[in-house]
């Protein structure tokens, strides 16, 4: 979500958004050749980060999943300040943005508290391919707020979408009530598709908001909001539902490092992906995130998919990557119009 507001905010299209006197289309300045299919690597090595946080948030015992995003905001705010203090950008934003800044960061938060609760109470795979769902809930949320396009093409994704949640999700009424294959109790797993579900929502509307910002607001001031409000917010839900509590064991309070360490290090390849790379080949690739996770829940938590989640994934992929192309033949067209 960071990372979509970054593509935005490059100077250059040519050089990972340096400024004129570095860019490589500055007089004098020699073209660096890029590397060929770099930010599609990064991508997926911000998907294994990511997979292995989620697989590590799998891991943790008794700790509550607001708290897990409590560790991951401070880790967001250490890694952000002297960003913040470099580029000389504020703390609170431009007076007429900080109230879209504000939904920015509570939007943002809750998006990861739900994702967080999500993996911890049903399967991996499951959650990751819900959220999945996010590119099909920008385009629809994007024509109801900024008046984006909205085609049939866009219609069809969004059903293939709602299909392949139905399918991971199993309700009763549709499956009968003998539901099989799940993590845990059905209600858990109902629980758990709901918070992924809102999570996805929360995601959506971010990217929506990111948008109507523009790129009137600094990139590291959009993640500062993000990082403030939620630890704010994480505080007071622990406080309110007495959850505060220090891991019991070492291995846990590693695994709590490791969630920030790698939640950080897939957010910073993602940008980077974003900087060099087009954004319909990076949501694309970053499909990989479904391989990886279904990967791990077999290897690490001894849990096959069933063949019901395999195509739920099929249709969200499917959703996701039919949304991506589109979009890019479109910013592809509009490019080309500009060039004429």
């Amino acid at each position: 979500v960071e990372a979509a507001g970054s593509e935005e905010r490059r100077a250059c299209g040519c050089c990972s958004g340096m400024s004129w006197p570095f860019c490589c289309q500055a007089p004098g300045t020699k073209k660096k050749a890029a590397c060929p299919g770099l930010g599609l690597f990064y991508t997926i090595l911000s998907a294994f980060l990511f997979s292995v946080a989620s697989l590590f948030l799998k891991k943790i015992e008794d700790i509550h999943s607001v708290e897990v995003s409590a560790f991951r905001c401070v880790f967001q705010m250490a890694f952000v300040l002297p960003g913040l203090i470099y580029y000389k950008t504020g703390f609170l934003g431009p007076k007429g943005k900080r109230i879209f800044l504000f939904f920015r960061g509570f939007l943002g938060s809750t998006a990861m508290v739900l994702l967080y609760y999500a993996y911890q109470v049903m399967p991996l795979a499951d959650a990751t391919v819900i959220t999945f769902t996010s590119p099909v809930f920008t385009s629809l949320l994007a024509w109801i707020f900024l008046k984006e396009k909205y085609s049939l093409w866009d219609l069809l994704f969004t059903l293939f979408a709602v299909t392949g949640v139905i399918l991971i999700a199993r309700p009763p009424f549709l499956f009968g009530s003998r539901v099989t294959g799940i993590e845990g109790s059905y209600s858990d797993h109902l629980k758990g598709t709901i918070a992924a579900i809102a999570s996805t929502l929360s995601a959506a509307s971010t990217i929506v908001i990111l948008r109507k910002v523009g790129k009137s607001v600094h990139y590291f001031l959009s993640i500062w909001y993000y990082a403030v409000i939620g630890l704010i917010g994480c505080v007071i839900a622990l406080f309110v539902l007495n959850e505060w509590r220090l891991p019991h064991c070492g291995r846990d309070r590693v695994f709590l490092v490791l969630i920030g360490l790698l939640g950080l290090g897939g957010q910073v390849f993602l940008t980077k992906a974003l900087q060099i790379e087009k954004a319909g080949p990076v949501s694309i690739m970053r499909t990989m995130d479904v391989v990886f996770a279904f990967i791990l829940q077999v290897l690490f938590l001894n849990h096959l998919p069933t063949w019901w989640t395999v195509g739920g994934a099929l249709c969200v992929v499917a959703s996701s990557c039919g949304t991506a192309i589109r979009k890019w033949r479109h910013s592809v067209k509009k490019a080309k119009q500009r060039e004429i």
